[in-house]
This record gives C-alpha cells, structure tokens and sequence, in this order.
C-alpha cells in the first residue's frame, strides 16, 4: 500500500493522502498528481484548505458521523477517487473506517508523518518507549492505565481544553509535577511547543489540533494502577458487593484473558472483575449485567476511575439481559446461580472453546456448582484466605467465607 504510483488504476481507484500542516509543499510530485486527477475528494475543511487550488474533482466533507460518507465513496468504485486525512491514515486515522468498504488491494497509502511520529522528534523520544494514546472523541480518563511513575505518554487530544483537563487529572491523582509539553499546529507555519507543570498549569488559547506530551512524576501518595491482577479492595467504592482482591487475582488468572476476547461479567456489582479483565490488554472489551441501578452506576464510576471507561454496562436482570448482546469468549458468573436459566443461557451463549468462571460462597451455589461439575466437567476448587488482624495488642488469624470455584472450558 505504501509504493507511490503516478496515476490511479481501475484495481487502485481510492487514494489515501496523508497531509500535514505544511499542506501542499509536503506532498510528493505523486500525491499531488492524484489529488488533482481524482473525481472525487474526501475530507475535512481544514484539509481542503491545505490543498487549496490543487482539487479539480467534486469535493466532500466528511459527515458526521464520518461513516456516512463511506457508502458514497464505495459507488465511486473504479472511478479515481482521493480521501484525505492527517498525517498516518491508519495510526487513529480514517484507514480503518475506509476498510470496512474497501479492500487493502483496491487502495493506495501515502502517509506522511503521525502526531505521534512528530512529537517524538520535537522532544527527542524514543517512540518504542513512549505509551501512545488518542483522546479525540474518547474519555479522558482512558489515560488513567499509563499514568506511572517515569511513564512518557503522547496524546492525541480532543480540543483545546485537553490538556488543561489532563492537569486536572493529574493533580487530583498526586502527580501534580509531572511535566506536561503542548504540541500546536506542528509542521506548520503556526507550530507552537510550550511546557508547564501539571500544578502550575497556566497555558491558554491553545489551538484545536493539539497532540499533548505527558512526563510522568508520581507523588508519594499517588494514585497508580499496578499492571498486576488483584486491585487493592479500597480502589474501588462498593457497598460490599465485591470479589476481594485475592479471590479476584485467582479468578482473572482463571478467565485467562486473551488478545481481543469478549468477556460478560454477569452480576457485575462494582465492576471489579470486569475493570481487571479490560487492565490486561487495550484490545480486551467487557460487558457488565447488572440488575441494580444503584450498583450499575457505582461499577462504571470504578471503571472511569481505573482507566476502563470503556466497560459496557447492560442494567437488567440476567437471563433476559443477553438479548442482542455480541457472544463471549469468557464469562464470569459472581451472581445469578439460584436461577437454572442463568447458567444456561450464559453456557450457551460462550464461543466454542470459551471459559466460564463460577464463585460461590453458600452452600446452595456450591452445590449448583457440584452439578455443573457432573455435567460439564472442568475442576471445582475451593479458596480460603486468612489474614492476620489485631487480637487485642497482638494479632492472630481470621478466616474470610471460603469460596468454591468452577472453572470450566466449552468443547
């Protein structure tokens, strides 16, 4: 996708144009020609005013939502047709919108440098080492999961208000030293990079196009969230509807989330399962079913506190709740076990070679879990933590509910 051809063919009609603030001085002697040939150009107002005089063909500006226009570019299938976007189509760019219509064979890429790619070079940054972000049209608070101690992290940013908002961030999470840069209109005649502390932050009028760098440094009291399994309980505000930390740790190693899985959280209550499975990996997606409000609301609070804000929440009671849900590929089930149809349909739904993780602590769900064993097979386990707590001036152990777990893979 990436070797430049001088003219568009009927096999690689649509062409994909990186373009930076430099405009048409930054274009080669290719992209230009394919600009000013194709019958249809695709982009935003701030991209046609970079190429401006070089558009010959009909224009359009992107919808909102950008997907609308998709169906428009497929008629013009065969047909020379240009979409134009900021710097790598396909690093948070309209690449992968595109490919939703279009084959890889039928398109033609020419990036030019990323956000990322630039800032890395304003401020001498190894990318590889650098955690990358975007935050246009995503909460802010999926950054939460890179904020360690000595962490660099870029982000794209959603306006000019971003990176005031991100010192806010920081300093309510004792990290109000960290070192934020604002990148503005880089490549451009306009380009700008000014710093400030997170504490101190005092930068105004920053522009829209923004990519924000952020140098972390942690406080002593800060709030990190660890790449480990099993959260500290007092992370998380619940109302004692919670699988605690150890039990929680042994649980996620047993769901054994892989790249890109689906996990439902059935009888989600603060979420913390869910919140951990989503930690694993960026590209791991979670759905929640709950029947309390209250404690529906109380779980996605946690996740926008722990950087998942991307946990999906069903409020509803379990089994009706699964209706139209997409099928997982893990599930965990902390409630529900005194209704048959629960387990059933969960079991049902799971993706051949899916697992189902069951805790239980009353006798009742144990033995539920005793027949799913009979039926099912997998191993039943039984965890017991003790912890040592103050006696009087001395300490001596006390035994927490033991919990039976069910593990089990689908055929």
């Amino acid at each position: 996708m990436t070797n430049e051809r001088a003219t568009c063919t009927a096999t690689h009609w649509l062409s994909i144009i990186g373009i930076g603030e430099d405009g048409i001085a930054g274009l080669s002697p290719v992209a230009q020609r394919l600009v000013s040939t194709a019958e249809l150009v695709v982009g935003g107002k701030r991209h046609f005013g970079l190429v401006d005089g070089l558009v010959r063909g009909r224009r359009l500006a992107w919808p909102s939502p950008i997907g609308g226009a998709l169906a428009e570019i497929v008629r013009h299938r065969g047909r020379p047709v240009v979409v134009l976007a900021s710097g790598d189509p396909f690093h948070y760019g309209v690449g992968t919108m595109l490919m939703e219509g279009v084959d890889a064979a039928e398109m033609m890429c020419l990036p030019q440098p990323s956000a990322f790619s630039l800032a890395a070079a304003r401020l001498g940054w190894s990318l590889q080492h650098v955690s990358t972000v975007s935050l246009h049209g995503r909460a802010l608070e999926g950054i939460v999961r890179h904020l360690h101690p000595g962490a660099r992290i870029l982000a794209l940013a959603w306006d000019g208000e971003t990176a005031a908002r991100l010192a806010r961030l920081l300093v309510a999470r004792g990290m109000g030293q960290s070192r934020l840069v604002v990148l503005e209109d880089m490549a451009g005649a306009r380009e700008r990079v000014r710093t400030a502390t997170a504490s101190e932050f005092d930068l105004t009028d920053v522009v829209a196009l923004n990519t924000v760098a952020l140098d972390i440094v942690a406080g002593p009291d800060a709030i990190v969230v660890p790449l480990a399994a099993g959260l500290e309980d007092g992370l998380f505000e619940h109302d004692g509807q919670l699988t605690k930390r150890d039990v929680r740790a042994v649980t996620l190693s047993a769901l054994a989330p892989r790249q890109g899985e689906l996990l439902w959280d059935i009888g989600l209550g603060a979420g913390s399962i869910a919140i951990e499975w989503l930690l694993r990996h960026p590209s791991l997606r979670a759905i929640g079913i709950e029947e309390r409000g209250d404690r529906a609301a109380r779980a996605a609070r946690n996740a926008a506190t722990l950087g998942t804000p991307d946990l999906q929440i069903v409020q509803g009671r379990a089994p009706d709740a699964f209706a139209d849900l997409a099928q997982p590929d893990a599930v965990f089930l902390g409630g529900g076990l005194s209704d048959p149809g629960v387990f059933d349909q969960a079991w049902s739904a799971l993706k051949p070679g899916g697992r189902l993780v069951a805790n239980a602590v009353t006798l009742e769900s144990e033995a539920r879990l005793g027949e799913c064993l009979q039926r099912h097979g997998g191993e039943l386990v039984r965890l017991q933590v003790t912890k040592a707590e103050p006696v009087g001036n001395m300490f001596g152990w006390r035994a927490a509910m033991p919990v039976t777990q069910w593990r089990a893979r689908k055929p």
